[in-house]
């Protein structure tokens, strides 16, 4: 018997100092597989299956503006092989628009690293012939309740820039929360929706096509992509400047070594040129901070957006 204790020891002791990683990862995204934050994490995932020789699977899990797939990574197991592609919404807004979340952000998840950001673009369909964003402005003020637009989910970056706006030029328009970006632009194009702020490539190819009407871009400065867009600052509103962005993450409890690990291979992952350039396709600047700096930047946003959530009123829908 004292054999087989010891035996039992030994194979514990060794199992424990595996290094990591020593298995299958999992990185969870809360939103459908096309949407900008599958595109980022599965870049990510490929860098990271690469650098750390172990498969990294991505799993979408969907619903209720990604706090689903948020809440199944806060309880994961802290070590290291759960890990979220998270972005604003319920990272660092949704405790704001819900009455009560199954986690919280800052005590559950630990950052790793803000992968990128992006402006967004302000779109109408054709059939509203608003050819300026003052247009749409006085159209919605003569027309109150008579705007629908849709976002890529509660409390994501278009939700609250929209909200922003309605806030800050006395308009009413009525939200329509999606399950991510495709369904929105599907509802868009069958004229079923409105007006939506929407990732500049997401919108782009319809912009040109004359299916959608570009009114302004999210930014100080207009995109290259998209040069004959003004941008919110050209038209009076530099405090809607809005970036989309998406970050990874890991249970709270994850030790700060393998922190430091994925923290390292994801900045020099999405560092290297073919991720700058598949993520730049879509719109996407490559930011890849360390864990602090993206703590830093969630605080920031978190006070931000909490500021347009209380003024505007707005909530989950």
């Amino acid at each position: 018997m004292r054999w087989v204790l010891v035996a039992l020891v030994f194979a514990c002791a060794g199992a424990a100092a595996q290094p990591y990683p020593s298995r299958a990862m999992k990185l969870i995204v809360p939103f459908p597989p096309g949407s900008t934050p599958d595109i980022v994490g599965r870049t990510l995932g490929a860098k990271l299956q690469d650098a750390m020789g172990q498969p990294v699977v991505v799993e979408n899990r969907t619903g209720a503006g990604g706090n689903i797939g948020t809440e199944a990574v806060a309880k994961a197991a802290p070590d290291g092989y759960t890990l979220l592609i998270g972005i604003n919404g319920p990272i660092a807004t949704n405790r704001y628009l819900y009455p009560s979340l199954p986690y919280d952000a800052e005590k559950d998840l630990a950052p790793i690293s803000l992968l990128a950001s992006a402006p967004q673009m302000l779109v109408v369909v054709p059939g509203l012939k608003l050819e300026t964003f003052g247009a749409l402005l006085d159209y919605a003020r003569s027309n109150p309740g008579r705007i629908s637009y849709a976002s890529v989910g509660s409390g994501s970056a278009s939700h609250l820039t929209m909200e922003l706006l309605k806030s800050e030029a006395k308009i009413f328009a009525v939200h329509i929360p999606y399950r991510g970006f495709p369904p929105a632009v599907t509802d868009m194009l069958a004229g079923n929706i409105h007006a939506m702020f929407a990732i500049i490539p997401g919108v782009l190819p319809h912009v040109k096509a004359g299916k959608m009407k570009a009114l302004a871009v999210t930014a100080l400065k207009r995109s290259a992509l998209a040069p004959d867009v003004p941008s919110v600052a050209e038209l009076g509103l530099p405090q809607l400047e809005s970036l989309a962005w998406i970050g990874l993450l890991a249970p709270a409890a994850t030790s700060p070594e393998v922190i430091a690990r994925l923290s390292a291979e994801t900045m020099r992952g999405m560092n290297a040129a073919d991720a700058r350039e598949l993520l730049g396709r879509q719109g996407f600047d490559v930011v890849a901070s360390n864990p602090a700096d993206f703590q830093r930047w969630i605080k920031a946003e978190s006070a931000k957006w909490a500021r347009v959530i209380r003024a505007s009123g707005a909530t989950a829908d």
